[in-house]
């Protein structure tokens, strides 16, 4: 080397740009610089609004996936579909028939190929409920609720209706009542109507005479075969797969069959209130008191007319808020009060004397609870039928409860009774031991509106 190794001075290539001066601190991978205001804030937000968005598409795949890996429920697809005249209402199944409840009348269809069998239009009343039971034999009972809330009672018997009696029938329409519900017992030994009238409600509980119908319609089977009943002629559409019922001239005829009526065995009442005393005035009650805390019993005291409105004066102006809500409520009428009733087998809380006879299958008693009561009241069936049905029955077993009960229901089995109180209280019996076997309290205070056994 000729002359010592020196460091070469800076040139002026080589230095940094003021724009370059914080290099070390940008993204290599943006080759541009950083937006200016207001962009840089308008890029955040649309940054934000892709970063929700991708967490709602991951949150939805999450859930989609979850409910793949869950048992989905098979979907049933109609077979076939059938027309009918006027609007369907409500439908019923006993046995191979469904029977129809419409517009026009009560119909009835065979269960396997949905062929229209009779039909009962006759007074081209509007059937508004149904509840049918199997009798054996090829025989059915029916029980259907109108629009004017009159109760039917058929007898099914050789694809032919019946009517055996308007149970809530009355001449005069001012005191016609209406119906509620109606219930029939396992068997179709019993029936029970709740009606309401103006400013009252009542349950009705009816004795079906089934083996008498059974040896009458034996017995008389011609005049079975001639019913209310009309025959339609059915066209079958095979593309489509649907029934078209189309009317046939024939004329209805009223049947001549007579069968027995059924009998009222109860008439069961909404308890009346629990009084204070049974007193029928104050002056009653006072002659029972002797603390000498008072002075005469109001015989010889003198008051003006005055006076007295004076005081009425005063009390009014006192409580003239309280008088008001207390007149709008006496003002309106009695509201008519809703039962639930459910018809029980033979067990041990039922108890029934020796002298009559029980049979396993058939009902021995009914439970009945009204709104906003506290008691199940329970009523015996196996009772002697008396000249004059006593107007205001007593329960034969009273189970109290801590809180008014809101609903109930019984098992398939009738062994098991739930009920559910308006403390949101539920408590499952055992009727065949008589004792509770579970109470469950729900922790939310919530009203209870229906309850059922799976």
């Amino acid at each position: 080397r000729k002359h010592p190794l020196e460091i070469p001075p800076p040139s002026e290539e080589d230095w940094l740009k003021e724009n370059e001066e914080d290099f070390f601190l940008q993204d290599p991978d943006r080759k541009r610089d950083a937006l200016p205001q207001p962009f840089r804030m308008i890029n955040k937000l649309v940054m934000l609004v892709f970063e929700n968005a991708m967490e709602i598409i991951e949150r939805r795949e999450m859930l989609r996936e979850a409910q793949k890996l869950k048992v989905q429920p098979a979907k049933c697809f109609p077979t076939a579909e059938f027309q009918v005249t006027g609007r369907a209402n409500c439908l019923a199944v006993s046995g191979k028939y469904v029977f129809v409840g419409l517009s026009v009348g009560l119909y009835a269809f065979k269960v396997s190929d949905c062929k229209e069998v009779c039909a009962w239009d006759a007074v081209k009343t509007e059937i508004c409920a149904i509840h049918a039971l199997d009798l054996g034999s090829e025989r059915h009972i029916l029980l259907a609720v109108d629009e004017m809330g009159l109760v039917w009672l058929f007898c099914f018997h050789k694809e032919s209706f019946l009517l055996i009696k308007i149970l809530n029938e009355m001449e005069d329409i001012s005191k016609r009542s209406t119906c509620v519900e109606v219930v029939l017992s396992p068997g179709g030994d019993y029936a029970g109507v709740l009606l309401q009238g103006n400013t009252k409600a009542w349950l009705e509980i009816y004795r079906l005479p089934k083996d008498s119908w059974l040896k009458e319609t034996e017995q008389n089977p011609g005049a079975a075969a001639g019913l209310a009943c009309r025959e339609r002629r059915t066209s079958w559409t095979s593309a489509a797969d649907i029934f078209l019922l189309q009317e046939s001239p024939l004329s209805a005829n009223k049947a001549d069959a007579k069968l027995s009526l059924p009998v009222l065995l109860l008439k069961v009442k909404p308890p009346k209130p629990i009084t204070g005393s049974s007193f029928k005035s104050p002056v009653d009650a006072l002659k029972k008191v002797d603390d000498g805390s008072m002075l005469g019993l109001g015989y010889n005291h003198l008051i003006k007319d005055s006076q007295w409105e004076q005081q009425e004066a005063i009390f009014c102006s006192t409580y003239r808020e309280y008088l008001e809500a207390e007149g709008e409520r006496e003002s309106k009428e009695e509201i008519p009060r809703r039962a639930t009733s459910h018809f029980l087998l033979p067990s041990r809380i039922l108890q029934v004397g020796p002298e009559m006879k029980v049979q396993p299958d058939v009902a021995a008693g009914i439970s009945v609870h009204w709104d906003g009561s506290h008691n199940l009241c329970l009523y015996l069936l196996n009772r002697p039928l008396k000249e004059k049905l006593d107007s205001d029955p007593k329960p034969d077993v009273v189970w109290p409860c801590a809180a008014p009960i809101a609903c109930s229901a019984v098992s398939s089995c009738s062994r098991y009774l739930a009920l559910a109180c308006e403390d949101a209280t539920i408590t499952i019996w055992d009727k065949h031991l008589g004792y509770p076997l579970s109470v469950t309290a729900i922790l939310e205070e919530r009203l209870i509106r229906s309850i059922h056994f799976l």
